[in-house]
């Protein structure tokens, strides 16, 4: 029998909520996390509002040793790492050395280190460096730093997929478990809140210029006009179910299936990949369609976009035959950070029995013909939530994830009392 990736510790930085169980309150009671950016002056830019992390003092959540070496998306994901562990009462003393891994993603957050790095090159000798050399080392060194924190020597991976890269990351990190690694530190952050980086999403011509917090960011909705970023992601510990059992550890819930695809070129007369990605992943569980409880949409918000994911959803399950979440509405697009926290965010579900809110979704467009989860909670027992993600350029994932299926699962008093 294959081992199973089971998710025994959840650590959630997101900017409705800093900490798991601050994130999970705020986003069951519909708490938006987004407003006027803060972090620079956003006055001379079409779009001001950004879901930003409140709250977060790099000095007091990480060592102030790290602060030189680091930037935001790596000071995020270190606090994440630790809570995650510290949640998952694991002692990484007794873990043994090469079985325990790390495996991130990132899309954005390379920009405010290339701009501290170019800004720094500028001034010392005139010259300038490659962008994708930046990203490319800064991703190594946000991996990197997870890893000498926590002593891991196991194998490193980097998914730079955009939104997909959360859940390709947590598809990697399932089979390093399924290999036989002991652990993996597995999750997506970003953090893209500076001038370069706000450039170079408003140059996407995706971004919602709208003011209004409450009004801007709409996915699925007839005054749907464009996203608005944000910054943050979720870490999780993922360990062999048989063997989190053994030690007395809470299970979450367990990957059970993942797929991937890549869209045709634009103009060309095939499909969109998003369908047949959903139907991997059921493959991979080993689910039909009816199993799946709810799905946590991508949910971009550009009404092309929604129109082609609402059909992706209806081709696989029929027309609002199963529940949409969108809690993407109350933190905005964290890139890849997004996916990973819709997956803490799914598991959290699973062990609560309760469907998060989409913020604000008053008025969605009809001819989508989606359940849509409205601006209140839905009280439902889920065994297994579908994620979707698609990634900038044509990336397409999705991933099953559902409850616990040998011990270590809470009674409902113990879940709503934790």
């Amino acid at each position: 029998m294959a081992r199973r990736a089971a998710v025994t510790g959840i650590g959630v930085v997101a900017p409705n909520g800093l900490g798991t169980a601050a994130y999970w309150s705020a986003t069951v009671s519909g708490h938006s996390g987004i407003g006027r950016v803060t972090r620079f002056d956003p006055a001379s830019y079409p779009v001001r509002l950004a879901g930003e992390v409140p709250d977060f003092v790099d000095g007091q959540h990480i060592p102030g040793r790290l602060l030189a070496q680091t930037d935001r998306m790596t000071r995020l994901a270190l606090a994440a790492s630790d809570w995650a562990v510290a949640d998952a009462g694991a002692d990484g003393s007794t873990w043994p050395d090469y079985l325990v891994s790390v495996v991130t993603a990132g899309g954005f957050g390379g920009f405010e280190f290339g701009q501290r790095e170019l800004e720094s090159l500028w001034r010392e000798d005139g010259g300038q460096v490659s962008a994708y050399q930046s990203f490319a080392w800064f991703y190594a060194v946000n991996t990197g730093q997870i890893s000498i924190r926590h002593g891991t020597r196991g194998p490193g991976s980097v998914f730079v997929t955009e939104q997909a890269g959360g859940l390709d990351g947590l598809a990697q990190a399932r089979r390093l478990i399924e290999a036989g690694g002991e652990a993996v530190f597995a999750g997506g952050f970003d953090s893209a809140l500076c001038p370069w980086g706000w450039v170079a999403q408003i140059a996407s011509g995706r971004l919602s210029t709208c003011e209004d917090p409450d009004r801007a960011f709409l996915p699925f909705d007839e005054e749907a006009r464009g996203y608005i970023p944000g910054e943050g992601g979720a870490m999780l510990v993922l360990e062999d179910a048989e063997a989190a059992a053994a030690r007395g550890a809470r299970s979450y819930g367990e990957i059970a299936g993942y797929g991937a695809t890549f869209d045709p070129r634009p103009g060309s007369d095939r499909p969109p990949g998003l369908a047949r990605a959903i139907r991997l992943a059921l493959a991979d569980a080993g689910l039909a369609p009816e199993q799946i409880g709810v799905v946590f949409a991508d949910a971009s918000g550009l009404p092309d976009q929604d129109r082609r994911e609402a059909a992706a959803i209806n081709e696989v399950f029929g027309a609002a035959t199963v529940p949409v979440c969108t809690p993407k509405t109350m933190t905005g697009r964290l890139c890849a950070g997004g996916a990973a926290l819709d997956v803490a965010t799914a598991l959290l579900s699973l062990r609560d029995g309760v469907l998060p809110p989409s913020a604000n979704a008053v008025r969605p467009a009809p001819d989508y013909r989606l359940d849509l989860v409205g601006p209140r909670p839905r009280r439902v027992d889920v065994d297994n939530a579908l994620i979707l993600a698609r990634g900038y350029g044509g990336f397409n994932a999705a991933l099953v994830v559902r409850k616990p299926t040998e011990t270590g699962t809470r009674t409902k008093e113990e879940q709503w009392t934790r």
